[in-house]
């Protein structure tokens, strides 16, 4: 299963502090095995619980498209469908 990343995923990441790193990059590797949800009003977003950060992806032919990674507070607030 291939794994990519948008540049605001990229973005994201570099602002995380480095512990809460490991932890995403672990449950990203897990993504079936971990808390997701299919999110309400997307036919193909769902969401990776990591503690205080919200991993929003879509599933793709060629694999996972890690759409975002941010704080838990603010994961939805952008979103548009």
């Amino acid at each position: 299963m291939e794994i990519y990343y948008s540049k605001q995923a990229f973005k994201s990441i570099k602002k995380i502090p480095e512990p809460y790193k490991r932890k995403i990059k672990s449950g990203i590797e897990n993504i079936p095995n971990g808390d997701i949800k299919l999110l309400i009003g997307f036919s193909n977003m769902y969401r990776l619980r990591v503690g205080n950060y919200r991993v929003l992806y879509q599933i793709i032919p060629e694999g996972i498209y890690i759409a975002d990674i941010l704080p838990r507070g603010s994961a939805y607030q952008n979103l548009q469908n």
